[in-house]
């Protein structure tokens, strides 16, 4: 996974921080992205004040993009908010990819309605 982020500096701790956990995060939900985007703005510029935002941008193949942010205090505190979503996110696609895939197609329900318990269902013979 190819992990770029922008706009906070020149920290190498806070970047291999950003590295370790949003790949920890990838890991544990058995996902497996082609990029990440991890960028963070400060809302107010030069102005001051309290508004770092956190945006993570994940790029997984055959679903739509995951796009989450956070405004925060800080950027590690608005990057651990955004990680957050980021992986309530992930964790509701795989469910429901996961779901999809579980669910009984409607010949098998239907075929499973017609025949009553001890009975063979139609075109199948019953071994003797």
């Amino acid at each position: 996974m190819t992990i770029v982020i922008d706009g906070i500096g020149h920290d190498p701790e806070f970047r291999a921080l950003v590295e370790t956990k949003l790949q920890e995060t990838v890991d544990s939900h058995g996902v497996t992205p082609l990029s990440a985007r991890v960028g963070f703005v400060d809302e107010n510029g030069p102005k001051g004040g309290v508004a770092s935002r956190c945006t993570i941008v994940l790029d997984v193949p055959r679903w739509p993009a995951i796009a989450v942010h956070h405004v925060a205090e800080s950027p590690r505190l608005g990057f651990d908010q955004a990680l957050a979503a980021l992986a309530e996110q992930v964790q509701r696609r795989v469910e429901r990819a996961r779901d999809s895939r579980r669910r009984p197609k409607k010949y098998f329900v239907a075929k499973r309605l017609l025949t009553t318990e001890g009975e063979t269902p139609p075109g199948q013979y019953r071994s003797a």
